[in-house]
This record gives C-alpha cells, sequence and structure tokens, in this order.
C-alpha cells in the first residue's frame, strides 16, 4: 500500500464514502470491509458474519481504484451488484463506494460519513495485516498514526497473525467459523476458467451472477 503523499497521514478527509445501500441505525462500533470483491466469496462473508460478535454494523466498502495493483475482471457496478444481493438479507450489513484504496483513506471517509463517537475497525486476514503493519510508508511510526483512527480486527488465513507489542492494544483476533484458507477471488475466477468446481467458493446468493459475470 505504498503512498507517496505524506499528508495523507495529517488531517481529516473531506470525502465520505457513497452509501450503494445502508443499514438503518446507527452504529457505536463500525466494522469496516474493504476490498475489490472479484466476486465476493464465502470469506468475506464469513468475515462479515464474525465481526457482528464484536461490531454493531459492517460496510464492505469497494475502493473506485487501489493504489497498489490493477484490476480485471467484472466493473465495479457488477461488484457492487453481488454485495447489495448479500446486503438485502442483513439489517447490519451497509455497501458503499470509496474514492481513497487505503485503508487510512477508507477509514476516514467512512469517518466522515458516520461522524464523530463511532469506533472504527478494519478487518482483515493476517497476510493484508501484515502487508499493512509493515508496509514502509516512508513515514517514521506511520502505522502507529494510523491506529490511533481505527483499529484492525484480524482473522487467521494460513496462519495466524501476532501483532507487534507496542500494536497490540489496537489489533485484535478475529474468529471464523470455519476453515477459509483455501478460498480467494482469484481461485474462483480460475476454477471457473478452467471448468474446476467454483460455486462452493461463493455465497450461494449470488451463485448464478457470479457465473453470468465471469464465466
Amino acid at each position: 500500500m505504498p503512498q507517496s503523499d505524506h499528508g495523507i497521514f495529517l488531517g481529516e478527509s473531506e470525502r465520505a464514502v457513497e452509501f450503494l445501500h445502508r443499514a438503518p441505525g446507527r452504529p457505536l462500533h463500525l466494522g469496516i470491509l474493504p476490498g475489490a470483491f472479484n466476486p465476493v466469496t464465502v470469506a468475506h462473508l464469513a468475515l462479515a458474519h464474525a465481526a457482528l460478535a464484536r461490531v454493531d454494523e459492517v460496510v464492505f466498502v469497494l475502493p473506485r481504484s487501489f493504489p497498489h495493483k490493477e484490476l480485471s475482471g467484472a466493473a465495479l457496478e457488477a461488484r457492487a451488484d453481488l454485495l447489495l444481493a448479500l446486503a438485502e438479507g442483513s439489517a447490519s450489513f451497509s455497501v458503499a463506494c470509496a474514492d481513497g484504496g487505503l485503508f487510512i483513506e477508507i477509514a476516514r471517509e467512512c469517518r466522515a460519513a458516520y461522524g464523530g463517537g463511532v469506533d472504527l475497525s478494519i478487518l482483515c486476514g493476517r497476510d493484508a495485516a501484515e502487508r499493512i503493519v509493515y508496509w514502509d510508508y516512508g513515514v517514521p511510526e506511520a502505522i502507529d498514526k494510523m491506529l490511533e483512527e481505527f483499529g484492525l480486527l484480524v482473522a487467521s488465513r494460513r496462519g495466524e497473525y501476532v501483532a507487534p507489542p507496542r500494536l497490540a492494544h489496537a489489533i485484535r483476533r478475529l474468529e471464523l467459523d470455519g476453515e477459509f484458507d483455501h478460498v480467494s477471488a482469484s481461485e474462483v475466477r480460475r476454477q471457473i476458467a478452467a471448468g474446476g468446481a467454483w460455486q462452493h467458493l461463493v455465497p450461494a446468493a449470488v451463485c448464478d451472477r457470479v457465473w453470468r459475470l465471469y464465466r
């Protein structure tokens, strides 16, 4: 997650996420699940459901662009439709688009939308947590500054994540109901292209839509 503009670590965002669907009420603790969702998988959904034991609402956030990777596959609108189909089945799920692609940018856009006084936790797996914590941002103690604005709820992914002691106050373990190491959006796309079994990797509610998008 490189960021050349050191100013990202200063001040507040003037932008807010754009809601495609918003859960009723105002949460005291918000879980933020950012991703490309290309397509959404059962692992994403398990992460969101597990987080509801800790947070009041989970917002699935689709960044319009990513500073650290190029996307190919379904368009943003089509991926948003997959998430909306899942949100319809839960009063605690929201779906939004963000202009920023970094965790700190997404957290600040959520803060602008939800207001002060709401605790923010970003949901991720071990691999994403390691990237964000150990990335060289070019700014001393950048991750320490970011974790003053949001926390991390981290699920195991091919191993447990152990936070550095100085950051342990802001990083918590998230237990998933099941084993999802084999699940990824890229594996879904690979299996569809190869004519393999993929339906078990995506939520049943969006199976038909995924097939139409990625076949």
